[in-house]
């Protein structure tokens, strides 16, 4: 997705009236920010990226706001990390002097940024911490020998999970490739053998 793009869009009101499609969209923002605190990621940063996923149209911070109930600094912070992840781009309404958002709606784009932006945040650091451990153990291999058997017990576990990881971080390269397409291909090609 590009960073800002221009669109002739024009904003709509937003749904009210409690209709069914209504409830379903509140459902399905509820259960998006459940699964992201799951996750470690805060419930208003999921949910508002819920609303823009749900919605498929731009909105703009002061309907975000009204929509989530939350303060115009929380909608900032969030539309930022949400950016940076790249799963949100700002747009331009014509005729409109408002910022808006609007997030990655091709589901398998959207699911390769969020494991590109989690593996940034989490698998990478974990290896070079798995690295600097082994670094570490090794030094301990000119201990005394009753030691040498645990120090050897120690870097092997430490190596399996590295090497685990590793095969991980390799596997989900491949994967969050080409836009995402990578990882529906897998999933096409995994789903006959569950």
């Amino acid at each position: 997705m590009s960073t800002e793009t221009t669109s002739s869009v024009q904003s709509e009101p937003a749904d009210a009236s409690g209709s069914a499609l209504s409830r379903s969209r509140e459902a399905f923002i509820s259960h998006w920010g459940e699964m992201g605190t799951s996750w470690g990621v805060p419930r208003s940063l999921a949910e508002i990226h819920a609303l823009l996923f749900i919605e498929g149209r731009p909105l703009c911070t002061d309907e975000i706001m009204e929509r989530r109930g939350v303060s115009r600094g929380n909608v900032s912070t969030t539309l930022r990390q949400l950016s940076e992840w790249g799963i949100v781009t700002r747009v331009r309404i014509r005729g409109d002097r408002k910022d808006y958002f609007e997030a990655e709606q091709d589901v398998w784009n959207l699911l390769s940024l969020i494991v590109r932006a989690r593996k940034r945040r989490e698998l990478e650091p974990l290896l070079a911490a798995l690295e600097d451990a082994r670094a570490l153990a090794s030094d301990a291999e000119d201990a005394p020998k009753e030691d040498r058997k645990e120090t050897k017990a120690h870097l092997d576990r430490l190596k399996s999970m590295h090497d685990a990881l590793r095969r991980l971080d390799r596997l989900s390269d491949r994967f969050i490739g080409r836009g995402g397409k990578g990882l529906d291909v897998a999933v096409r090609l995994l789903t006959p053998l569950l």
